[in-house]
């Protein structure tokens, strides 16, 4: 299951972009800039930024989420994503001992999908626990052969091991990481991922993403989401043609529940 949480931001992160947004529209100094940025300021900068589209400032906040509970195929997803930091499990030196995975909704509403995809669940993790057995066997054999004590050897014939059987593993194996980012390119992630038009699971992540940095830095992330919530869809003939319940959903998102 999707579970995402805000780890770690920038200090008053809105307090930052606008200290960055007054020195370079006000003749301030820096021993001086942070003062009188009341809150009322504080979001009158925030606004005036949005207005002008000077978006620079608003680098200077960063966030940071822990997120688990998401598949192989999000992450190849997520990583198109490139003005961001990722730390990332690794199915190198991580065994997927029973591995979890993400099982789509619209392949678990037809029983007989869901069947098939968790006997594909299971015929893989076989494969995988028989791949990774054959090669533990075949690499402690060479490093015993080379001198290693027996417990040295198995621990490093079982991580040489799993790193060629996790090439079995499929793009549903649930994976876990730690992603930062900018609140511009959180500002992009959310404008590009939370269109109804996104993969339903990278909106879903996304969504969640951006109630928790609504929590913190309300007004930096007061139109923050898919484009038609600033104006008009943009997709043209590829329009999920329901801008105005969208728009409706996402004004209203910080008043619903976590």
């Amino acid at each position: 299951m999707l579970h995402v949480k805000l780890l770690a931001y920038t200090p008053e992160p809105e307090k930052t972009v606008a200290c960055a947004a007054k020195l370079c529209y006000a003749a301030a100094g820096i021993d001086t800039v942070y003062e009188g940025l009341t809150e009322e300021k504080t979001a009158s900068f925030l606004e005036m930024l949005g207005e002008i589209g000077h978006e620079s400032p608003i680098e200077h906040a960063s966030f940071t989420f822990g997120i688990e509970g998401v598949s192989r195929s999000l992450l190849a997803q997520l990583t198109r994503h490139r003005l961001a930091s990722y730390s990332v499990q690794s199915q190198r030196y991580v065994k997927e001992d029973a591995f979890s995975f993400v099982l789509p909704p619209e392949i678990e509403a037809i029983p007989e999908a869901k069947a098939e995809f968790l006997a594909a669940m299971e015929e893989d993790a076989r494969h995988y626990e028989r791949l990774t057995a054959l090669l533990r066997e075949k690499h402690e054999k060479a490093f015993l052969a080379q001198g290693e004590e027996p417990k040295s050897a198995a621990r490093k014939a079982e991580k040489k091991a799993i790193e060629d059987a996790r090439f079995v593993l499929p793009n549903a194996c649930a994976t876990k990481l730690i992603c930062t980012m900018n609140a511009r390119s959180l500002q992009n992630f959310f404008t590009h991922r939370c269109c109804a038009r996104a993969q339903w699971e990278i909106r879903q992540l996304a969504v969640e993403m951006l109630k928790e940095v609504k929590a913190v830095a309300p007004h930096l992330f007061q139109k923050a989401g898919p484009p038609c919530l600033r104006g008009s869809c943009p997709e043209g003939k590829m329009s999920c043609g329901q801008a105005q319940a969208v728009r409706e959903r996402f004004l209203a998102l910080e008043a619903e529940p976590k």
